[in-house]
């Protein structure tokens, strides 16, 4: 089992803002070492006839449309919907206190 030691994860923890108790810690400590040496299982296999994938499903594309023009609705009509509004722009009140 690979070892992940109490200062790695209370480091981690801290560069992740989370706040963890000492029991935590220590359970945390564990669970990552098992799933380290659960992924470490993996380089046992044979993978060399593998070819590098990106996705699991042989064939992805992309659903594409083609840009269409359309009528949109009027500025006056659009701006009608605002409570407020100065020349073709939503006007909305300060949110940030400058200095």
């Amino acid at each position: 089992m690979h070892e992940i030691d109490k200062a790695t994860v209370k480091h981690v923890a801290l560069l992740s803002r989370l706040y963890l108790s000492d029991e935590e810690v220590a359970v945390y400590s564990k669970q990552l070492a098992a799933i380290l040496t659960y992924i470490h299982k993996l380089d046992e296999l044979d993978l060399k006839d593998v070819p590098p994938t990106s996705h699991v499903l042989p064939t992805l594309k992309n659903v594409d449309r083609p840009d269409e023009l359309k009528p949109s609705l009027d500025i006056t009509e659009f701006l009608s919907h605002a409570p407020a509004h100065e020349d073709d722009f939503f006007k909305i009140p300060k949110v940030i206190e400058g200095k």
